[in-house]
């Protein structure tokens, strides 16, 4: 995980140093195809485990739960900050 994470600064730190080469900017296009690559070839990753398929039921709902949840949480964080900090409070007389 730190690995990862690691990584990923690092990149941030390298595309930040160099994003004023024109180059790189066309690469934008490339990456969107990269990650639908990259979920297309996750996705057959998890088709071939039996283990994964013969439990997706069960996955299933959980991911489900756990993606409603943070939908809903998300949301209602996402007001809240609305209401205490972008909303006037002006009285009207």
């Amino acid at each position: 995980m730190f690995k990862i994470l690691g990584l990923m600064i690092l990149g941030i730190i390298i595309g930040y140093g160099l994003r004023r080469i024109s180059f790189l900017r066309k690469v934008e296009v490339s990456i969107s195809y990269t990650v639908f690559l990259l979920l297309f070839v996750l996705g057959v990753t998890i088709g071939s485990n039996r283990l994964i398929v013969d439990n997706l039921f069960s996955f299933g709902w959980q991911a489900a739960l756990l993606t409603l949840s943070a939908t809903v949480g998300s949301i209602l964080a996402s007001w809240i900050v609305l209401r205490l900090f972008f909303t006037s409070k002006k009285k009207k007389v």
